[in-house]
């Protein structure tokens, strides 16, 4: 431990940092532990000991916290373990029931939070998110959750979302059902001293708040969305004021669906505008029109063992999806295309700079998300793209092929500023794998599953299997 961190180096205090999130995330898997030591040693039946008070005058009972094959423990137990945690009991209650999933129901994942692999909050969301499965449904969600303990936290919330649903698709088709006759609209009244609160006022305007099918939520959305691209285009705005955002004009957009028929006059102003060359027009209109909507769907499937589509897919922007509701999604749509299957094992080179379309969609659906180490980022679910950094340097002077799947490093912008600023180093090592070094000597290996730590002596290793294949190359 460093006694005094204002005479410590940048290494110590990295080396410090890393240290302190494996100790705290120990400490956190320890708290569980001795829940379960507790619940352990308070299983057996209180009414059966000699003198026990009956249930029914408020004597101490087994009760049931967990999911399907957990075990129970005395409800009054628990009361001096919670004094214990300084918490109210309700909240050791929720631990232990999580603690009970994790040690009974996902034995995988417990073990992976063991190792230090995750945040055990993470990994107690998990748990909560598939109690409702019995014994043997959980078992899916323990075996990819496992698998994927090194990636972020999203990405891993996502991956237990698709396997619960997966595991237990009627459950999810009855909550989707439940769903449909809770929906609504609803316009809240200012509450008093709203217009003043400094943090969000609400003067001068109003909240809307709906529960829509979500197929006719994506539909309203794309109209709102080509409508306010419309109005942004033709405003008449002062050459010298400031652009609004885009924001502003969804909600002029919104605002203008209260009345269809100034939609129509003002999309029909737009095509009947005079002295207007059929070029122009077609460059003026936006980039879908609100009358004829059209949608763009990226679906993720796979084949069961028996070569039939799985239950569940993966659809870009959304998450997983039934296949019904895939469906329910294009039911608006008189025409459907269907693209080729984009195969990800496939890649390709140019001579340019420019990274192609083809080049840069399959290297977005490989990876997912940003791979600076440890990013969260999905890029389906952010609005920039990603930037498409070469991870070897371009060089106008260098060989041809430069350019292509081999050597494609998607981040977000900051991390991409971070990379060419800052003097991290990065290798590819394939389509879906990269290793990091950072300025003051972390090393990190990136891949599809995740961010792993690696030590200098890994990373050296690496590096020269990729200097003897690009040499070989």
């Amino acid at each position: 431990m460093i006694s005094d961190l204002s005479n410590a180096t940048p290494e110590q205090l990295l080396h410090a940092a890393e240290d302190g999130v494996r100790d705290r995330r120990k400490a956190e898997v320890r708290q569980l532990e001795l829940l379960l030591a507790w619940a352990d040693l308070h299983s057996g039946d209180p009414q059966a000991e000699p003198g026990a008070v009956p249930v029914r005058y408020g004597g101490p009972r087994l009760i049931s916290l967990g999911g399907d094959g957990t075990p129970e423990v005395a409800d009054l137990a628990l009361v001096e373990m919670a004094i214990a945690r300084h918490e109210h009991v309700l909240a050791t209650r929720g631990a232990l029931a999580d603690a009970f999933d994790l040690r009974h129901r996902l034995p995988g994942v417990w073990a992976g939070v063991q190792q230090g692999r995750c945040e055990v909050w993470v990994v107690r969301r998990v748990a909560r998110m598939s109690r409702n499965l019995d014994r043997h449904q959980v078992r899916i969600v323990d075996t990819a959750v496992a698998a994927a303990l090194d990636q972020a936290p999203s990405r891993i919330l996502t991956i237990a979302e698709a396997k619960v649903i997966e595991a237990d698709p009627a459950a999810h088709q009855a909550r989707i059902d439940k769903n449909q006759n809770q929906k609504g609209v609803w316009y809240p009244k200012p509450r008093p001293g709203s217009q003043l609160d400094e943090s969000d006022s609400q003067a001068g305007v109003g909240t809307v708040f709906a529960r829509l099918d979500e197929a006719d939520a994506l539909a309203h959305q794309h109209t709102v969305d080509d409508l306010a691209a419309a109005l942004a285009e033709h405003a008449d705005v002062p050459d010298s004021a400031e652009p609004l955002s885009m924001d502003h004009w969804r909600a002029e957009a919104f605002a203008m669906l209260a009345d269809p028929a100034a939609v129509l006059a003002f999309l029909n102003g737009i095509d009947d505008t005079p002295g207007t060359s059929e070029v122009e027009e077609v460059a003026q209109q936006p980039s879908r029109d609100p009358r004829s909507p059209t949608a763009e769907l990226i679906v993720h499937v796979s084949l069961t063992d028996t070569g039939e589509f799985g239950p569940v897919t993966r659809v870009e922007n959304l998450g997983p999806r039934l296949l019904d509701q895939v469906r329910n999604l294009l039911r608006q749509h008189a025409a459907i295309t269907v693209q080729p299957v984009i195969d990800l094992h496939t890649g390709r080179s140019v001579n340019g700079y420019e990274h192609p379309t083809d080049v840069k969609r399959r290297t977005q659906l490989r990876t997912v998300g940003d791979v600076f180490p440890h990013a969260t980022n999905l890029f389906t679910k952010q609005g920039r793209a990603p930037d498409h950094d070469h991870t070897t340097p371009y060089d106008k002077h260098g060989p041809p092929g430069q350019t292509g799947d081999h050597n494609d490093t998607p981040l977000a912008r900051h991390h991409h500023r971070a990379k060419t600023h800052h003097g991290y180093t990065v290798m590819q090592l394939g389509p879906d794998k990269w290793i990091w070094g950072t300025p003051h000597g972390l090393y990190r290996l990136v891949t599809g599953g995740g961010t792993t730590a690696i030590t200098r002596a890994e990373y050296q290793l690496h590096a020269e299997h990729s200097l003897r294949f690009d040499l070989a190359a």
